[in-house]
């Protein structure tokens, strides 16, 4: 049986909005306890589950593409592409 990515970053924001959703339901006298579960929470999305999915969505892809450079920002604007100074 293979656990694909997909599924451990939605079992680990599951559990981490469950337990931001629990720490925010304790009393007020076990707020101690209630402020760890909503930190544990905001770690499990921030710092585990956000990246495991921009891992798993970014494969195969270009960052070149993705950067704002003089190039494509002529191809956004539909001008065409500058020539080196060489030629």
């Amino acid at each position: 049986m293979r656990i694909k990515l997909r599924h451990i970053v939605l079992l680990i924001v599951l559990a981490s909005l469950g337990a931001i959703v629990y720490g925010f339901t304790l009393p007020e006298e076990h707020s101690q306890i209630a402020n760890k579960y909503i930190g544990f929470g905001t770690v499990g999305l921030f710092l585990i589950a956000m990246p495991l999915f921009l891992i798993k969505e970014s494969k195969n892809r270009k960052v070149k593409d993705y950067m704002l450079t003089e190039e494509n920002i002529r191809k956004m604007q539909g001008k065409a592409p500058k020539k080196p100074e060489n030629q």
